[in-house]
């Protein structure tokens, strides 16, 4: 649920302004039903005897007029940062706009040369990782990418020992299944930053946004009401960030890094970022671009994943499941990546001695 048009700006006029080291930079396919996908890969976190068993897939999104279009979204998944055994990130990068992929990709690149060598980073994640955000921001509107109306989101998931570190600049998401007793619950690890969330929408409309769906623009609709439901449940057709007097930028998030006009408006590169201890009944964590969620909820693909045994069947059965959905509802797809990683064999200390999962 990127800007007009599906991820891209340019319904409406533009702006009169104009270890192992895993990172996809992802290439147009010959056929739009083509899925690239990675083999199963293991990494330790030997200061709590516990492994991570991931794997990746990616599907470039159809559009009708543009078949050959360049997929925008990029993955990174960089292991042992600061060859440290036990810090690990995994990342989804949704770029949008004419240089979406541009600015995904160097979303990607810089994040994990930040990290990597911000000598705070194990003294004090958060610090470290809102300051990784808005140092790659800055960097981006000073670099050769035009960034006017093009940007990125970013979901990453930083692993600190037993600690996930989860932070968020825009729509795509993370979410992580938990065990009780013979259930498996979905817990969300990161929110949505849309104008459908009220503390959101009050903050870009004190910025000075004009906050309207595409059919109040086009005025099948009152655009003096301001009330557009609940996210999950109302389909294409969700409130998006005009500037006062024009019809751009149309975005459907309010946080993101680039997009210098959007900035104007009330978008932010500051992310949102959560923090969770994981415990034996942790079973897996997903991160997936918004291709996924738009119509799969997050219960929906914990209760998918958790139908496999095979991490890299999973993968193939959300990506298909997700393809088919955007074809019955839009005439288009967007493009899609999912990482799914399972918490294998995670032991916690009581009393000097270890509990198993």
């Amino acid at each position: 649920m990127g800007c007009v048009n599906g991820k891209c700006c340019s319904r409406y006029p533009s702006s009169p302004d104009g270890g192992s080291d895993h990172c996809g930079e992802l290439r147009p396919y010959k056929s739009k039903h083509i899925l690239t996908q990675r083999s199963l890969e293991i990494v330790h976190v030997s200061s709590h005897k516990f492994t991570l068993q991931y794997s990746i897939l990616t599907q470039l999104g159809y559009y009708q007029d543009t078949v050959e279009r360049e997929n925008q979204d990029s993955f990174c998944i960089k292991t042992q940062i600061q060859c440290n055994p036990n810090v690990h990130v995994f990342g989804v990068f949704d770029g949008h706009g004419q240089y979406g992929a541009q600015c995904s990709n160097f979303f990607n690149d810089r994040l994990v040369e930040i990290l990597s060598s911000d000598s705070t980073l194990l003294d004090d994640p958060l610090k470290a990782y809102t300051s990784a955000f808005l140092a790659i921001n800055s960097e981006l509107h000073d670099s050769e990418i035009d960034d006017t109306m093009s940007g990125t989101t970013a979901i990453t998931v930083l692993v600190v020992g037993d600690t996930l570190y989860v932070a968020n600049d825009g729509d795509s998401r993370a979410v992580i299944a938990v065990k009780n007793g013979d259930q498996i619950l979905a817990e969300d690890l990161s929110v949505d930053q849309t104008s459908f969330r009220k503390d959101e929408y009050e903050r870009v409309k004190l910025c000075g946004a004009k906050v309207l769906s595409i059919d109040q623009v086009e005025g099948f609709k009152d655009p003096n009401i301001q009330n557009w439901g609940e996210e999950e449940n109302e389909g294409s057709d969700p409130p998006r960030l005009w500037i006062p007097n024009g019809m751009y930028p149309g975005t459907a998030f309010t946080r993101s890094v680039g997009d210098s006009t959007a900035e104007k408006i009330g978008v932010i590169a500051d992310p949102e970022i959560s923090v969770v201890k994981l415990t034996p009944n942790h079973l897996f964590f997903v991160v997936a671009s918004d291709g996924v969620f738009e119509f799969l909820p997050s219960r929906t693909v914990v209760n998918m994943v958790a139908a496999y045994t095979d991490p890299k069947d999973a993968c193939a059965a959300i990506a298909g499941e997700s393809y088919t959905l955007w074809l019955e509802n839009e005439d288009r797809t967007d493009d899609i990546i999912i990482i799914i990683i399972q918490i294998k064999a995670l032991w916690i200390p009581v009393v000097g001695w270890w509990c198993h999962r």
